[in-house]
């Protein structure tokens, strides 16, 4: 949820230092430039679901609401990301994919997000749904497991 500061203004989350240097936070053992920054960044387009999804887990850490958008099925998307300044992302494991390689249209994503919010931790645990659209991986939606 956003905040109005005293002047009325949405106040903007922080968002956590990410450089080209940092350990990528999607888990996977590469500094974040060459990671998934590679992909926030410019036209590079994950060539998996799972990449993509690890992607998308480092943008909501990063608080990147256009790589959010621009990587979200249009028939899903929302008008905005609304990101809760009092949650912060501290780590991703990926359980089980289904199809989601450069020969599929479809694919799934099994995963734990673990997160601290308010003092406490806590885990998102979702199977989330991929498909190509204009020849790129996009988030269509999930379930909540558990």
């Amino acid at each position: 949820m956003s905040r109005r500061n005293a002047r009325g203004k949405t106040a903007r989350p922080a968002v956590p230092a990410l450089t080209a240097d940092t350990p990528c936070p999607c888990g996977l053992d590469a500094p974040y430039g060459s990671c998934c920054g590679r992909f926030h960044a410019g036209p590079a387009t994950a060539p998996t679901a799972e990449l993509l999804m690890r992607s998308r887990y480092s943008a909501f850490v990063a608080r990147d609401e256009p790589y959010l958008l621009r990587t979200w099925a249009p028939r899903t998307r929302p008008a905005e990301v609304d990101f809760d300044p009092a949650l912060r992302w501290t780590g991703l494991d990926i359980e089980a994919t289904g199809d989601g390689t450069a020969f599929h249209q479809h694919g799934t994503v099994t995963f734990r997000a673990r997160f601290r919010q308010g003092g406490a931790d806590g885990e998102l645990h979702e199977r989330s749904r991929f498909e190509r659209h204009e020849g790129a991986w996009v988030y269509v939606d999930g379930d909540f497991l558990d």
